[in-house]
Protein backbone atom coordinates (compact mmCIF):
# COMPACT_ATOMS: atom_id res chain seq x y z
CA UNK A 1 0.00 0.00 0.00
CA UNK A 2 1.26 3.48 -0.59
CA UNK A 3 2.15 5.93 2.48
CA UNK A 4 -1.02 7.62 1.47
CA UNK A 5 -3.29 4.75 1.63
CA UNK A 6 -1.70 3.69 5.24
CA UNK A 7 -1.77 7.28 6.66
CA UNK A 8 -5.64 7.91 5.98
CA UNK A 9 -5.92 3.92 7.51
CA UNK A 10 -4.05 5.83 10.63
CA UNK A 11 -6.39 8.94 10.52
CA UNK A 12 -9.63 6.65 10.53
CA UNK A 13 -8.37 4.37 13.32
CA UNK A 14 -6.84 7.41 15.92
CA UNK A 15 -5.81 10.72 16.46
CA UNK A 16 -2.25 10.93 14.61
CA UNK A 17 0.40 12.71 16.32
CA UNK A 18 3.15 15.44 14.17
CA UNK A 19 5.74 16.63 15.55
CA UNK A 20 6.86 19.78 17.87
CA UNK A 21 9.09 22.72 17.27
CA UNK A 22 12.01 22.75 15.12
CA UNK A 23 13.61 26.02 15.87
CA UNK A 24 12.89 25.27 19.66
CA UNK A 25 15.09 21.99 19.62
CA UNK A 26 18.00 23.47 17.43
CA UNK A 27 18.46 26.34 20.03
CA UNK A 28 18.97 23.77 22.71
CA UNK A 29 22.07 23.21 20.67
CA UNK A 30 23.64 26.68 21.25
CA UNK A 31 24.80 26.77 17.92
CA UNK A 32 27.77 29.39 16.70
CA UNK A 33 28.05 30.91 13.69
CA UNK A 34 30.57 28.48 13.28
CA UNK A 35 28.29 25.60 13.95
CA UNK A 36 25.65 27.10 11.02
CA UNK A 37 28.77 27.26 8.40
CA UNK A 38 30.76 23.88 9.21
CA UNK A 39 33.34 23.35 6.96
CA UNK A 40 31.50 23.57 3.52
CA UNK A 41 30.33 27.43 3.98
CA UNK A 42 33.24 28.20 6.34
CA UNK A 43 34.28 31.15 3.81
CA UNK A 44 30.75 32.16 2.94
CA UNK A 45 30.87 35.98 2.30
CA UNK A 46 27.22 36.31 4.42
CA UNK A 47 26.79 35.68 8.25
CA UNK A 48 24.25 32.41 8.43
CA UNK A 49 23.83 32.77 11.76
CA UNK A 50 19.81 32.07 11.97
CA UNK A 51 19.44 29.85 8.77
CA UNK A 52 18.44 26.78 11.28
CA UNK A 53 17.33 24.97 7.29
CA UNK A 54 21.49 24.87 6.49
CA UNK A 55 22.08 22.58 9.44
CA UNK A 56 20.40 19.40 6.84
CA UNK A 57 24.14 19.85 4.95
CA UNK A 58 26.43 21.43 7.99
CA UNK A 59 24.89 19.50 10.59
CA UNK A 60 22.68 16.56 9.60
CA UNK A 61 23.27 14.04 12.55
CA UNK A 62 22.26 16.90 14.85
CA UNK A 63 18.72 16.98 12.45
CA UNK A 64 18.34 13.87 12.62
CA UNK A 65 18.69 13.83 16.56
CA UNK A 66 16.00 16.18 17.39
CA UNK A 67 13.74 13.86 14.34
CA UNK A 68 14.89 10.60 16.54
CA UNK A 69 13.39 12.25 19.90
CA UNK A 70 10.23 13.35 18.27
CA UNK A 71 10.06 9.80 16.90
CA UNK A 72 10.68 8.62 20.59
CA UNK A 73 8.00 10.88 22.05
CA UNK A 74 5.37 9.02 19.82
CA UNK A 75 5.70 11.61 16.74
CA UNK A 76 3.63 9.81 13.95
CA UNK A 77 4.59 12.59 11.27
CA UNK A 78 8.42 14.11 11.08
CA UNK A 79 7.90 17.70 9.19
CA UNK A 80 11.41 18.24 7.37
CA UNK A 81 13.46 20.75 8.31
CA UNK A 82 12.81 23.15 5.22
CA UNK A 83 10.23 26.02 6.69
CA UNK A 84 12.80 28.65 5.08
CA UNK A 85 14.30 26.71 1.85
CA UNK A 86 13.33 28.08 -1.09
CA UNK A 87 14.94 30.46 -3.04
CA UNK A 88 12.88 33.80 -1.80
CA UNK A 89 13.67 33.48 1.51
CA UNK A 90 17.10 31.83 1.21
CA UNK A 91 18.06 34.89 -0.66
CA UNK A 92 18.79 36.98 3.02
CA UNK A 93 21.74 34.61 3.07
CA UNK A 94 22.78 34.82 -0.59
CA UNK A 95 21.88 31.08 -0.49
CA UNK A 96 19.41 30.48 -3.32
CA UNK A 97 21.27 28.04 -5.43
CA UNK A 98 20.88 25.78 -2.57
CA UNK A 99 17.30 25.52 -2.37
CA UNK A 100 17.00 22.16 -4.37
CA UNK A 101 19.73 20.56 -2.35
CA UNK A 102 18.62 21.59 1.00
CA UNK A 103 15.01 20.15 0.49
CA UNK A 104 16.64 16.81 -0.79
CA UNK A 105 18.75 16.71 2.19
CA UNK A 106 15.91 17.36 4.98
CA UNK A 107 13.82 14.66 3.55
CA UNK A 108 16.26 12.18 3.19
CA UNK A 109 17.44 12.64 6.85
CA UNK A 110 14.11 12.59 8.30
CA UNK A 111 13.82 9.39 6.51
CA UNK A 112 16.93 8.44 7.78
CA UNK A 113 15.62 9.24 11.43
CA UNK A 114 12.52 7.13 10.56
CA UNK A 115 14.23 3.91 8.96
CA UNK A 116 16.21 3.69 11.95
CA UNK A 117 13.45 3.75 14.42
CA UNK A 118 11.38 1.42 12.39
CA UNK A 119 14.27 -0.80 12.92
CA UNK A 120 13.58 -1.15 16.38
CA UNK A 121 9.80 -0.94 16.14
CA UNK A 122 8.98 -2.59 13.04
CA UNK A 123 5.45 -2.40 13.49
CA UNK A 124 4.65 1.30 13.41
CA UNK A 125 4.23 3.38 11.02
CA UNK A 126 5.53 6.89 10.07
CA UNK A 127 5.66 9.42 7.84
CA UNK A 128 7.97 12.31 6.67
CA UNK A 129 6.10 15.81 5.70
CA UNK A 130 8.00 17.61 3.69
CA UNK A 131 7.51 21.34 4.95
CA UNK A 132 6.40 23.88 2.83
CA UNK A 133 6.54 27.56 5.05
CA UNK A 134 4.69 30.97 4.28
CA UNK A 135 8.32 32.61 3.14
CA UNK A 136 9.22 35.77 3.84
CA UNK A 137 7.67 38.32 1.22
CA UNK A 138 4.00 38.17 1.08
CA UNK A 139 1.95 38.90 -1.92
CA UNK A 140 -1.35 40.24 -0.39
CA UNK A 141 0.76 42.92 1.73
CA UNK A 142 2.71 46.01 0.90
CA UNK A 143 6.59 46.34 2.88
CA UNK A 144 5.69 50.00 2.25
CA UNK A 145 3.23 51.58 4.54
CA UNK A 146 3.56 54.85 2.09
CA UNK A 147 3.00 52.93 -0.67
CA UNK A 148 0.17 50.39 -0.15
CA UNK A 149 0.04 49.16 -4.21
CA UNK A 150 3.55 47.76 -3.92
CA UNK A 151 4.78 44.30 -3.93
CA UNK A 152 8.36 42.79 -3.17
CA UNK A 153 7.66 39.65 -5.32
CA UNK A 154 5.16 38.47 -7.79
CA UNK A 155 2.79 35.22 -7.62
CA UNK A 156 5.25 33.83 -10.66
CA UNK A 157 8.14 34.52 -8.32
CA UNK A 158 6.56 32.58 -5.63
CA UNK A 159 5.01 29.60 -7.28
CA UNK A 160 8.90 29.19 -9.43
CA UNK A 161 10.75 29.11 -5.55
CA UNK A 162 7.69 26.62 -4.24
CA UNK A 163 7.71 24.55 -7.40
CA UNK A 164 11.40 23.86 -6.80
CA UNK A 165 11.05 23.28 -3.03
CA UNK A 166 8.30 21.08 -4.01
CA UNK A 167 10.90 19.52 -6.36
CA UNK A 168 13.56 18.32 -3.96
CA UNK A 169 10.94 17.45 -1.13
CA UNK A 170 9.55 14.55 -3.81
CA UNK A 171 13.06 13.63 -4.90
CA UNK A 172 14.13 13.29 -1.29
CA UNK A 173 11.51 11.19 -0.22
CA UNK A 174 8.67 13.10 1.38
CA UNK A 175 5.50 10.94 1.98
CA UNK A 176 3.15 14.68 2.54
CA UNK A 177 3.28 17.97 1.22
CA UNK A 178 2.27 20.40 4.36
CA UNK A 179 1.93 24.27 3.55
CA UNK A 180 1.30 25.55 6.98
CA UNK A 181 1.84 28.61 9.09
CA UNK A 182 0.25 30.25 6.32
CA UNK A 183 -0.46 34.09 7.29
CA UNK A 184 -1.13 34.90 3.62
CA UNK A 185 -3.63 33.25 1.52
CA UNK A 186 -2.20 34.27 -1.75
CA UNK A 187 1.31 32.81 -0.73
CA UNK A 188 -0.61 29.58 -0.12
CA UNK A 189 -2.28 29.53 -3.51
CA UNK A 190 0.50 30.00 -4.88
CA UNK A 191 2.00 26.95 -2.81
CA UNK A 192 -0.93 25.00 -4.01
CA UNK A 193 -0.42 26.34 -7.87
CA UNK A 194 2.96 25.16 -7.59
CA UNK A 195 2.46 21.75 -5.84
CA UNK A 196 -0.70 20.95 -8.93
CA UNK A 197 1.84 22.30 -11.15
CA UNK A 198 4.87 19.95 -10.64
CA UNK A 199 2.94 16.88 -10.33
CA UNK A 200 1.13 17.77 -13.66
CA UNK A 201 4.47 18.33 -15.14
CA UNK A 202 5.92 15.49 -13.62
CA UNK A 203 3.28 12.43 -14.02
CA UNK A 204 4.53 11.71 -10.67
CA UNK A 205 1.56 10.29 -8.19
CA UNK A 206 0.42 13.30 -6.35
CA UNK A 207 1.92 13.61 -2.70
CA UNK A 208 -1.35 14.19 -0.06
CA UNK A 209 -1.47 17.61 0.92
CA UNK A 210 -1.89 19.28 4.46
CA UNK A 211 -2.71 23.10 4.53
CA UNK A 212 -2.27 25.01 8.10
CA UNK A 213 -3.03 28.30 8.41
CA UNK A 214 -2.42 31.18 11.17
CA UNK A 215 -4.61 33.59 12.72
CA UNK A 216 -2.26 36.21 14.29
CA UNK A 217 -4.33 37.84 16.95
CA UNK A 218 -7.66 38.18 19.19
CA UNK A 219 -9.48 39.24 15.80
CA UNK A 220 -9.66 35.77 14.38
CA UNK A 221 -7.95 36.59 10.92
CA UNK A 222 -5.27 36.08 8.91
CA UNK A 223 -2.69 38.56 8.98
CA UNK A 224 -4.09 39.18 4.80
CA UNK A 225 -7.43 39.98 6.97
CA UNK A 226 -9.41 37.10 6.31
CA UNK A 227 -11.66 34.93 8.59
CA UNK A 228 -10.90 31.49 9.50
CA UNK A 229 -14.10 30.38 6.86
CA UNK A 230 -13.37 32.76 4.30
CA UNK A 231 -8.97 30.76 4.65
CA UNK A 232 -11.09 27.77 4.48
CA UNK A 233 -13.29 28.37 1.19
CA UNK A 234 -9.90 29.95 -0.65
CA UNK A 235 -8.14 26.81 0.16
CA UNK A 236 -10.16 24.23 -0.40
CA UNK A 237 -9.89 23.57 -3.82
CA UNK A 238 -6.38 21.92 -3.47
CA UNK A 239 -8.57 18.81 -2.13
CA UNK A 240 -6.03 18.51 0.94
CA UNK A 241 -6.24 15.66 3.31
CA UNK A 242 -6.04 17.83 6.24
CA UNK A 243 -7.05 21.78 6.92
CA UNK A 244 -5.95 23.00 10.23
CA UNK A 245 -3.83 25.90 12.57
CA UNK A 246 -0.71 26.05 13.90
CA UNK A 247 1.52 28.84 15.55
CA UNK A 248 1.19 32.44 16.30
CA UNK A 249 -1.55 30.89 19.21
CA UNK A 250 -1.31 28.68 22.01
CA UNK A 251 -4.10 26.26 22.26
CA UNK A 252 -6.02 28.42 24.91
CA UNK A 253 -6.29 31.05 22.27
CA UNK A 254 -7.09 28.59 19.46
CA UNK A 255 -9.47 26.71 21.04
CA UNK A 256 -12.58 28.43 19.74
CA UNK A 257 -11.03 28.68 16.23
CA UNK A 258 -10.36 24.90 15.80
CA UNK A 259 -14.18 24.15 17.16
CA UNK A 260 -15.15 26.41 14.31
CA UNK A 261 -12.98 24.75 11.83
CA UNK A 262 -14.07 21.41 12.73
CA UNK A 263 -17.75 22.60 12.34
CA UNK A 264 -16.88 23.81 8.48
CA UNK A 265 -14.18 21.24 7.36
CA UNK A 266 -15.12 18.16 4.95
CA UNK A 267 -11.77 16.80 5.79
CA UNK A 268 -9.36 15.73 8.60
CA UNK A 269 -8.55 18.95 11.01
CA UNK A 270 -5.20 19.12 12.14
CA UNK A 271 -4.11 21.69 15.41
CA UNK A 272 -0.12 22.09 16.92
CA UNK A 273 -0.79 25.20 18.85
CA UNK A 274 2.57 27.12 20.20
CA UNK A 275 3.61 26.32 24.25
CA UNK A 276 1.22 28.71 25.19
CA UNK A 277 1.98 32.64 24.50
CA UNK A 278 5.47 33.95 24.46
CA UNK A 279 6.82 35.62 27.69
CA UNK A 280 8.22 38.98 27.80
CA UNK A 281 12.01 37.63 26.51
CA UNK A 282 9.86 35.51 23.39
CA UNK A 283 10.60 32.29 25.97
CA UNK A 284 7.71 29.81 25.81
CA UNK A 285 6.96 28.59 29.41
CA UNK A 286 3.48 26.09 28.85
CA UNK A 287 4.27 22.98 30.47
CA UNK A 288 3.86 19.55 28.96
CA UNK A 289 1.35 18.74 30.56
CA UNK A 290 -0.56 22.00 30.52
CA UNK A 291 -0.56 21.91 26.24
CA UNK A 292 -1.21 18.06 26.87
CA UNK A 293 -4.40 18.61 28.65
CA UNK A 294 -5.85 21.94 26.62
CA UNK A 295 -5.45 19.66 23.62
CA UNK A 296 -7.64 17.10 25.04
CA UNK A 297 -9.99 19.47 25.07
CA UNK A 298 -10.25 19.51 21.56
CA UNK A 299 -9.92 15.38 21.40
CA UNK A 300 -12.73 15.41 23.91
CA UNK A 301 -15.43 17.31 21.93
CA UNK A 302 -14.03 15.55 18.35
CA UNK A 303 -12.73 18.27 16.87
CA UNK A 304 -9.84 17.07 15.63
CA UNK A 305 -7.74 14.30 13.62
CA UNK A 306 -3.80 15.36 14.02
CA UNK A 307 -2.06 17.32 16.89
CA UNK A 308 1.21 17.99 17.95
CA UNK A 309 3.13 21.45 18.87
CA UNK A 310 4.47 24.51 17.20
CA UNK A 311 6.99 27.23 18.81
CA UNK A 312 8.35 26.39 22.26
CA UNK A 313 7.13 22.84 22.39
CA UNK A 314 9.63 19.96 22.43
CA UNK A 315 9.84 16.04 22.83
CA UNK A 316 8.53 16.17 25.90
CA UNK A 317 5.30 17.86 24.83
CA UNK A 318 4.47 15.83 22.30
CA UNK A 319 5.43 12.58 24.77
CA UNK A 320 2.37 14.10 27.14
CA UNK A 321 0.12 15.13 23.72
CA UNK A 322 0.34 11.74 22.15
CA UNK A 323 -0.24 9.80 25.95
CA UNK A 324 -2.97 12.16 26.49
CA UNK A 325 -4.43 11.32 22.63
CA UNK A 326 -4.96 7.73 23.80
CA UNK A 327 -7.92 8.55 25.43
CA UNK A 328 -9.91 9.79 22.50
CA UNK A 329 -11.72 8.78 19.09
CA UNK A 330 -10.48 10.77 16.32
CA UNK A 331 -12.92 13.66 14.78
CA UNK A 332 -15.26 11.48 12.15
CA UNK A 333 -14.80 13.05 8.15
CA UNK A 334 -18.25 14.44 7.44
CA UNK A 335 -19.81 12.59 4.45
CA UNK A 336 -20.13 14.94 1.39
CA UNK A 337 -23.70 14.05 -0.25
CA UNK A 338 -23.73 15.51 -3.87
CA UNK A 339 -26.97 17.83 -4.67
Amino acid sequence: MSAETNLRKLLEQRIVIIDGAMGTMIQRYKPTEADYRGERFKDWHKDIKGNNDIFCLTRPEMIKEIHRAYLDAGADILETNTFNSQAISLADYDMQSLAYELNVAAAKVAREAINEYLLQNPNEEKFVAGAIGPMNKTLSLSPDVNDPGYRSTTFDEVVAAYYEQISGLVDGGADILIVETIFDTLNAKAAIYAINKYFRDTKKAKLPVMISGTITDASGRTLSGQTLEAFYISVMHANPLSIGLNCALGAREMRPHIEELAQIASCFVSAYPNAGLPNAMGEYDESASETAAIISGFAKEGWVNIVGGCCGTTPDHIRAIASSMKHYAPRPVPEIVEA
